[in-house]
């Protein structure tokens, strides 16, 4: 019965052209077309299909229509031809993310987490097993401070032990600039820091405004009562830390010969820096761990390793002689004008340097500011041509070969020639016969060039080079060069006539003093020395070894040169103003002509003496020059007087009485 009335109902509807759904039940398809009770299924169960329906109807999804008597669908009505009008489609719905499976997200993570927990733990084996000695001695050493102990470097004393470079205590004051922020502190520490440490307040302001760093440095040999009364002044963050700095008692006393040491303490020039590693000693060492603080880090281990000091050096030289030798020359050199000048004071039988006096002379205490040309040791450095001086060489060159001996008459004329140059004397005179001795007295240098010729150019060669020349003195004195000996092969026409009296070859003062300690030693020639020994640590004096010996001529040729020498010294001689009274002096003048490397000619002269004293007990020699002297040039005028004042002082100052014996008479001129 509800079947029927449905069914009307349904009919009554489409022919009043109302869908079904429009009553509340219809419902549109899944591809939005609406359903009928002419498509649709009764809910009751599916339809079955007549035959043949199933060929010409697709299969439906079951409806919310009205169903037929037998459970199908309701046929529509007959003479119902077309389909009312579908309504719009709805807009399709968004897509819907669909997450993957929660379960294999967390095994995902699980082996993320577990791949890097495993690099964690693989370090953490390596720094804490397999590395940990390695890190463990990082550590320490970023927490282990090293500090340098300074050794006291040793003291230059000269031959009786009076002080010529002491090492004092010292303190190297620092400051920390980050530790001053208030303006008005900091200006106040700049005025007392400069006052008391004499600099200036622009270099000790410029340290402090740094206050990007914890460290500078404000001066490092400050007398220790100077830096106590800084550190009490309560200036912030300012250390004091010991050290030493170096002094020298005698200012300009054997300057360029002393040295000087540089910041690092280390000698630059002169003894210093010869016998530096004597001097020096070996620095100790502090190893402590410390904290952030700066402080010592209390229970761990700290090292010292003590410093070694210095070994102190004795040199040969006699303080009052040096300081007689210096005066003496500068005197000179003011007086004369010149450029320069030197004096050497060698012991005869040891070749020990007494004094080795330059002028002008290098000021120690002032070192920084002194010209370049001063801090060069003249006396062992400065090659000039010797001049006369030479000629002893000469005669010991032909008294050895046999050609002449002192009583030789030589015919003398005022000039001679000698290949392309004429050749002269110091002053003009007529022929004349001179003995070898008169020609040596008088230095003429035509009578010298007759005993070369006897002698030959080889054989004097070889006797230069036998004295010393051409090659560099032993016995450590600082900044010794060799001088300049060409080859008798190599010499000009003429220079086999110049060197005989001493142009055309270039010494040193040093080498020409040697060459005279060589005659006045009776021919044998002993290397220079000028360091008398060492102390070693327990304060044991270890005197240095004798310098080599080397006989170069015959006793009875020095002897002979000797008396010839002190010939030169008489009323008649070129150096009779070095003559001592009571003593018996041998000696040569020199007078050359100056080469200047800064012109590239000849300018001016040298003015040079040399001898030595008793003359027959001889004990001491003497050198002097000048180089360039204006007010004259010879030396028998200007070097002379300098070597009798400094000459008389060494051997009053060294206790050698006068021999008592007068000179033997000679035969000094031809016919006598």
């Amino acid at each position: 019965m509800r079947g029927r009335v449905q069914d009307r109902d349904d009919r009554r509807t489409l022919r009043e052209g109302r869908p079904a759904e429009a009553r509340g039940r219809g419902r549109q398809d899944d591809d939005g077309r609406a359903r009928g009770d002419t498509r649709g299924r009764q809910d009751d169960g599916p339809r079955r299909a007549r035959p043949g329906e199933r060929d010409r109807v697709p299969p439906r999804r079951p409806a919310d229509g009205p169903r037929g008597p037998r459970g199908g669908d309701v046929p529509p009505p007959r003479g119902f031809g077309r389909r009312p009008p579908a309504p719009p489609r709805p807009p399709k719905p968004p897509l819907v993310l669909r997450l993957g499976s929660p379960r294999r997200r967390i095994n995902i993570g699980l082996i993320g987490m577990t791949f890097v927990l495993s690099i964690f733990a693989g370090r953490l084996i390596q720094m804490q097993g397999l590395d940990s000695k390695v890190y463990e001695a990082a550590a320490v050493d970023q927490r282990q401070h090293v500090e340098t102990i300074p050794a006291k470097r040793g003291s230059i004393t000269d031959v009786n032990g009076h002080d010529l470079a002491v090492t004092v205590e010292a303190r190297e004051l620092s400051i920390d600039p980050s530790k001053i922020t208030d303006a008005g502190v900091r200006a106040k520490a700049v005025k007392l820091l400069a006052q008391q440490l004499g600099k200036s307040e622009q270099d000790m302001a410029a340290k402090l405004a740094r206050t990007d760093t914890r460290y500078q440095r404000l001066a490092s040999d400050v007398d220790p009562l100077v830096a106590s009364r800084l550190l009490q002044a309560s200036i912030p963050a300012l250390n004091a830390k010991k050290t030493y700095r170096r002094l020298y008692p005698g200012g300009d006393l054997a300057g360029s010969l002393i040295g000087f040491i540089g910041d690092e303490g280390k000698g630059l020039i002169g003894i210093e820096r010869t016998s530096n590693k004597l001097l020096a000693g070996r620095d100790g060492q502090q190893r402590m761990e410390i904290g952030r603080d700066g402080q010592q880090i209390p229970m761990t281990s700290s090292q010292r390793t003590a410093p070694v000091n210095g070994q102190n050096v004795r040199l040969t030289l006699d303080r009052d002689v040096q300081w007689a030798a210096q005066k003496s020359v500068a005197d000179q050199v003011k007086e004369s004008g010149a450029d320069s000048g030197t004096v050497i004071v060698m012991d005869v039988r040891t070749a020990q340097i007494v004094a080795m006096a330059n002028a002008p002379e290098l000021d120690l205490g002032n070192w920084r500011s002194a010209p370049a040309s001063s801090q060069i040791n003249k006396a062992a450095a400065d090659v000039f041509e010797p001049g006369s001086t030479n000629k002893v060489i000469t005669a010991a060159a032909a008294l050895e070969a046999g050609m002449v001996t002192p009583d030789t008459v030589f015919e003398v004329p005022d000039r001679i020639k000698c290949y392309d140059q004429v050749l002269r004397d110091a002053h003009a005179h007529a022929a004349e016969s001179m003995t070898f001795r008169q020609a040596m007295a008088e230095s003429s240098n035509v009578a010298t060039i007759m005993a070369a010729r006897k002698v030959g150019s080889a054989r004097l060669y070889a006797m230069l080079k036998a004295f010393g020349f051409g090659s560099t003195p032993g016995g450590g004195v600082p900044g010794a060069e060799a001088g300049l000996l060409p080859d008798y092969r190599k010499w000009s026409g003429s220079q086999s006539c110049t060197v005989a009296y001493g142009q055309g070859v270039s010494v040193t003062a040093l080498q020409m003093a040697s060459v005279y300690q060589t005659i006045a030693n009776g021919g044998v020639k002993i290397e220079p020395q000028i360091v008398a020994g060492t102390t070693d640590a327990s304060g044991r004096f270890v005197p240095a070894a004798p310098g080599k010996q080397t006989r170069v001529v015959s006793e009875t040729t020095a002897k002979e040169i000797t008396t010839m020498l002190e010939s030169a010294v008489g009323e008649e001689g070129t150096g009779h103003l070095a003559a001592i009274p009571g003593y018996r002096v041998a000696g040569k003048t020199g007078t050359a002509n100056r080469y200047d490397a800064a012109l590239g000619r000849y300018d001016g002269y040298t003015a040079s003496f040399v001898g030595f004293a008793p003359a027959d007990d001889p004990r001491l020699v003497v050198l002097s020059v000048l180089q360039n002297p204006k007010n004259g040039h010879f030396g028998g005028q200007l070097a002379a007087p300098v070597f009798k004042d400094v000459m008389t002082f060494a051997i009053k100052s060294k206790k050698i009485p006068p021999t008592g014996s007068s000179a033997t008479p000679v035969r000094t001129r031809a016919g006598e």
